[in-house]
C-alpha cells in the first residue's frame, strides 16, 4: 500500500517593476529595497526539498509613456534549485513601464505546467494597482476556480491597497521596510508549512467516539478533491491530528450512510484547528431465521423513512452501519419482502430476522411461456417471475407462501392450452411442481 504522494509546492512571484518602483520610500528606492530583501528570503529557502520557483515580471520592457498593457513575461520558468537564477535577475531589474496586473495574472496561467501533486500559489509584489483597466479580481477567481492557483498573496509597497486587493487575494501590507519584511516572511512561512486540523466525529452525547469512517476534504470554492483521509483515533483514543493546506477554505464529506457535511472550515496558518460533525451511528444486520443458508447473499435497498430514493444496498448476512434514524428495507428476494421503520440506535446492532426460503422445482411439459405469481387473500395476484421459455426444468427459491404457476406451450395456437397449478413454497424445503400431470 503506498501512502499519498507528497506535494510539490510552486510559488511564482510577480515582480513589479513599473516606473513608479523608482521612487524613494524609507531608506532607498523601491526596487532597491524590495530587491534587497527579497533576495534574503530566496537565500534562506533555496535548498527547501520538494520547492519549485519560478519569476514573472511586468513593466520592465517598454518605457511609461506610452503605455503598454502586454508588458508581463515570465523570466525564469519553474525548477528546483532554482532561487539564485531569480536573485541574478532581479539584480539587473530596471523598472519601466506600466502595471498590467490583470493581464499579469492571466498570463499566469500558463506559467503553471500540469502536475497532479503540486501546489500552485502566487506572491504578487507591487506598488501599485491595476492600471490598464482590467479586472485582477475576476481573473484571480477564475485562476481559483479552474484549480491553477491557491488564494494568492499580495504583499503591497509603500501605500496601503488592502481595499483595492481583498477580492484578489490575501493582502499584507508593507508600507514600511520593516513590514515589508515581516510580510515576506509570512507569506513564505504560510506557503511553505502545513496547519493542523482535528476532526470530532460525535455520538448521541456528544462524545468524539465515532471513528473509522473515510472523509473526503474538497476546495470549497471549486469542489476539487485536495484530501482523503480514514477517520483514526489513536492510541490514547483521541481523534488524530491531520496536517492541511492553510490557505484553501475546505468542504468536509463524513463519508456515514446518510453522509454528513461541514459546509466550511477555514484554516488559521500555525494554528491548531478543530472541526466536529454530529454523526452518532448504529449497525443494521438481516439475516435468515436459518443457519442452514447463512451464506446466502440477498441485496436489500435501505431507504430513510418514507423516502423513495435509494440511500445504499447491502447484504443479507452482512453488518452496515447507519446513521442512529428510522429506515425502509426493501429485500430482492421473490417476492420482494418490504420491511419498513426500521430504527437504528447508537452503538447498537438492529437484527432483522426473515424466513428462509424454499425450493420450487418445475416440471414443464415443453418450451414455453411460465409465469409465477404469488397469492394473497383478497389481493391480486402478484407477478413474481417469469421463467425461461426455453428450459422444462427450472429451481426457483420463493419465500414462503402460495402460489400459482400458469404455463402454455410455445408451438400451441389456443389460449385453451393454458394449464393452471396452485402450490405452497415452504422455508427450507422442496416442492415440486410437475406440469405434465394435471
Amino acid at each position: 500500500m503506498e501512502p499519498q504522494k507528497e506535494n510539490i509546492t510552486r510559488i511564482l512571484i510577480i515582480f513589479d517593476a513599473s516606473n513608479s518602483m523608482y521612487g524613494h520610500w524609507q531608506s532607498d528606492t523601491k526596487i532597491n529595497i524590495a530587491k534587497r530583501l527579497l533576495n534574503n528570503i530566496l537565500d534562506s529557502i533555496a535548498d527547501i526539498p520538494n520547492l519549485q520557483l519560478a519569476l514573472r515580471v511586468f513593466g520592465d520592457q517598454r518605457d511609461f509613456p506610452p503605455q503598454d498593457c502586454n508588458d508581463t513575461r515570465l523570466v525564469v520558468p519553474f525548477g528546483e534549485g532554482n532561487a539564485k537564477k531569480i536573485a541574478h535577475f532581479i539584480k539587473y531589474l530596471t523598472p519601466r513601464g506600466t502595471t498590467p496586473i490583470a493581464n499579469t495574472l492571466a498570463a499566469a496561467a500558463n506559467d503553471f505546467t500540469p502536475c497532479d501533486n503540486c501546489r500552485n500559489i502566487i506572491i504578487l509584489i507591487t506598488d501599485g494597482i491595476e492600471e490598464c483597466r482590467g479586472d485582477p479580481c475576476a481573473v484571480s477567481q477564475d485562476l481559483q476556480k479552474r484549480g491553477i492557483v491557491l488564494k494568492p498573496f499580495i504583499i503591497g509597497i509603500g501605500q496601503n491597497f488592502a481595499k483595492e486587493f481583498e477580492c484578489v487575494g490575501d493582502y499584507y501590507d508593507g508600507s514600511t521596510e520593516e513590514q515589508f519584511q515581516k510580510a515576506l516572511k509570512i507569506v513564505i512561512s504560510y506557503a511553505l508549512n502545513s496547519t493542523s486540523c482535528q476532526v470530532n466525529l460525535l455520538d448521541q452525547l456528544g462524545n468524539p467516539t465515532e471513528t473509522n469512517i473515510p472523509m473526503t476534504f474538497y476546495n470549497r470554492l471549486n469542489n476539487q478533491i485536495m484530501y482523503q483521509f480514514v477517520h483514526t483515533l489513536n492510541t490514547k483514543g483521541v481523534p488524530d491530528t491531520l496536517l492541511l493546506d492553510p490557505l484553501i477554505n475546505y468542504r468536509i464529506q463524513i463519508h456515514t450512510i446518510p453522509p454528513v457535511y461541514i459546509d466550511s472550515l477555514g484554516l488559521t496558518p500555525g494554528k491548531h484547528v478543530v472541526a466536529s460533525a454530529y454523526t452518532p451511528q448504529g449497525e443494521l444486520f438481516v439475516k435468515f431465521a436459518s443457519m442452514s443458508i447463512e451464506k446466502s447473499f440477498v441485496p436489500i435497498i435501505v431507504r430513510k423513512h418514507n423516502d423513495k430514493n435509494t440511500l445504499n444496498v447491502q447484504y443479507t448476512n452482512k453488518k452496515e452501519k447507519y446513521l442512529v434514524g428510522t429506515y425502509d428495507l426493501e429485500l430482492l428476494t421473490l417476492p420482494r419482502l418490504y420491511i419498513n421503520d426500521v430504527e437504528i440506535k447508537q452503538s447498537h446492532t438492529t437484527t432483522v430476522e426473515i424466513p428462509p426460503p424454499g425450493n420450487a422445482i418445475i416440471y414443464l411439459p415443453a418450451n414455453g411461456y411460465a409465469s409465477i405469481f404469488q397469492r394473497k387473500k383478497d389481493k391480486d395476484l402478484e407477478l413474481v417471475i417469469n421463467l425461461k421459455t426455453d428450459e422444462n426444468m427450472q429451481t426457483i427459491q420463493l419465500q414462503p407462501g402460495n402460489y400459482t404457476i400458469v404455463f402454455r406451450a410455445k408451438y400451441v395456437n389456443k389460449s385453451f392450452y393454458t394449464i393452471e397449478k396452485k402450490f405452497t413454497i415452504e422455508s427450507n424445503k422442496n416442492t415440486t411442481i410437475n406440469l405434465n400431470f394435471r
